[in-house]
């Protein structure tokens, strides 16, 4: 029996359900530090033999987790307690220096890049006619050697140093300062959405798992648009932080 099985009393007589009782203990050890991030848990049907439970009720309970971001579950490994999710400030910055200032191993995996015609987002984003050629990249990042978001950029015209193989080693706003552009200001939204079946695939997620989004248009000094860039993030894994003051 695992060590932190003793922790865990299940009330059959309590008219709380027995996944949820199971989960919330659960995720107080894991809040605690008694299960600390990486933890590998048992599988189902060791862990309803060790707690007496059905093993659907022990599923509803991981995945009553999983969806909380408090584990991840992953072929050929199985249940692991996360690792320290990601928490970002809405400011105008890049996400790979980001990483880099909180030492979390920021790595970048070019997925595509070259010229395309814009659509309609990106060519009024971008103040381009539609089907006008544009540079277009998709990044997968890496924080820690986890996957925690995929970017989708693109860029009015071509800049000697924003190529593919820069991008794998470093962020896109500065290579794009390093090309003269002067960051003045950016608009952007956020929302939410289920991942694609592809999107999971590259994120180790499980398919409709709730994806964070972000849109923004970065303009230089003169107000021009320099970039236009829609990326995912990983729900379980990160998170935006703003502060809001009182007039």
């Amino acid at each position: 029996m695992d060590s932190y099985a003793r922790m865990i009393t299940i009330d059959r007589s309590s008219p709380v359900p027995l996944y949820f009782q199971f989960a919330q203990q659960l995720q107080r050890l894991i809040e605690t530090g008694v299960l600390p991030p990486g933890t590998r848990l048992s599988n189902e049907i060791a862990m309803a033999g060790e707690f007496g439970l059905s093993r659907p009720t022990v599923r509803q309970a991981m995945q009553h987790l999983v969806d909380k971001g408090l584990l991840a579950r992953r072929r050929g490994v199985g249940t692991q307690v996360v690792t320290d999710r990601i928490r970002r400030r809405v400011e105008f910055t890049s996400l790979y220096e980001d990483l880099e200032r909180d030492r979390r191993g920021p790595r970048t995996e070019v997925l595509s890049f070259g010229t395309v015609p814009a659509g309609p987002a990106v060519a009024a984003a971008l103040r381009v006619e539609e089907g006008a050629q544009v540079v277009a990249f998709r990044r997968l990042r890496y924080a820690d050697d986890q996957p925690i978001a995929l970017l989708h950029n693109h860029l009015p015209a071509a800049r000697d140093t924003v190529t593919a193989q820069a991008l794998a080693e470093t962020g896109l706003y500065r290579l794009l300062r390093q090309s003269g552009a002067g960051l003045r200001t950016a608009r952007q939204s956020i929302g939410a959405r289920r991942a694609t079946a592809a999107e999971a695939r590259l994120l180790g997620e499980t398919r409709g798992a709730p994806l964070l989004t972000m849109t923004r248009t970065a303009y230089d000094d003169s107000g021009h648009p320099v970039e236009y860039g829609a990326h995912v993030y990983r729900a379980s894994r990160y998170s935006f932080e703003m502060s809001v003051a009182a007039y």
